[in-house]
């Protein structure tokens, strides 16, 4: 389990001295908690590699948003943190599919629902979400998706 690796990866960080990766590493862990407290409540049963999946997804999306940000306005030292947290964090990320493979699946996801103009892409989006959710990188999918139709 993907949790487990990050617990473990987090014991050895410490014991290695590694500040900025073991600061990483723990706030992996603080967001997965707040998810899995939000989970709780809203009381949604949703496998525990998928829910770390999409925190580590969403956090990754951040950082890359943030080195961004801080290029355009010439922080290259802090764009050069992001860079590192966001290394830490693909670590524990799945393999996500190659376009050629994403470009496939929705291929693949039109035909089988008879997808066939752009009024579909909502079904379409829902259902590579659904089966291929924690590989695919869903922007990448969507502008995918809309050049399709």
């Amino acid at each position: 389990m993907i949790r487990d690796d990050i617990k473990a990866a987090t014991i050895t960080a410490m014991k290695a001295k590694e500040k900025d990766r073991t600061a990483t590493l723990r706030q992996i862990s603080a967001k997965i908690k707040d998810r899995d407290i939000e989970e709780r409540t809203s009381g949604k049963d949703i496998p525990d590699d998928e829910l770390v999946t999409s925190v580590l997804q969403k956090m990754a999306k951040q950082r890359r948003e943030s080195i961004t940000m801080y290029i355009d306005g010439g922080r290259e030292e802090l764009a050069e943190n992001e860079r590192a947290e966001l290394a830490i964090i693909e670590e524990f990320l799945p393999q996500m599919m190659s376009e050629e493979e994403t470009k496939a699946a929705i291929a693949e996801v039109k035909a089988s629902i008879g997808a066939d103009s752009i009024k579909d892409m909502g079904r379409v989006m829902a259902e590579l979400k659904a089966r291929h959710g924690s590989k695919m990188d869903m922007s990448t999918a969507s502008a995918l998706v809309k050049n399709s139709f």
